[in-house]
């Protein structure tokens, strides 16, 4: 079982910049890989960012060059950095763990991106 709490959103302007954390406790938390979804409203939820148990990251087109995942194993945390946010990353943001046949979410946080 591996329960998992973000934090770090909230309300920023335009070109702004905001990190996020997903916060894991559990057992073999680095064996899973870690990563991001995110929901705006009346949308499906959409893949952001992964990072595998080796530290490869895999991200959406939309938010390459702008968006960095990193974990720290040792503090069971996982990060996104989010750079030049545009109002079009405004949804809440989920942190997923993964490891087959194992899938667990945190509650998400909001980040909203207007002037």
């Amino acid at each position: 079982q591996v329960q998992l709490v973000e934090s770090g959103g909230g309300l920023v302007q335009p070109g702004g910049s905001l990190r996020l954390a997903c916060t894991a406790s559990g057992s073999f938390v680095s064996t899973y890989a870690m990563g991001w979804y995110r929901q705006a409203p009346g949308t499906q939820r959409e893949f952001v960012a992964t990072v595998t148990s080796t530290g490869t990251t895999n991200y959406a087109d939309s938010v390459k060059g702008r968006f960095t995942s990193s974990r720290n194993n040792a503090e069971k945390t996982l990060y996104l950095q989010m750079n030049a946010l545009k109002p079009e990353d405004t949804a809440v943001y989920y942190c997923y763990a993964q490891r087959t046949p194992y899938n667990y979410w945190g509650q998400g946080t909001q980040v909203t991106v207007s002037s």
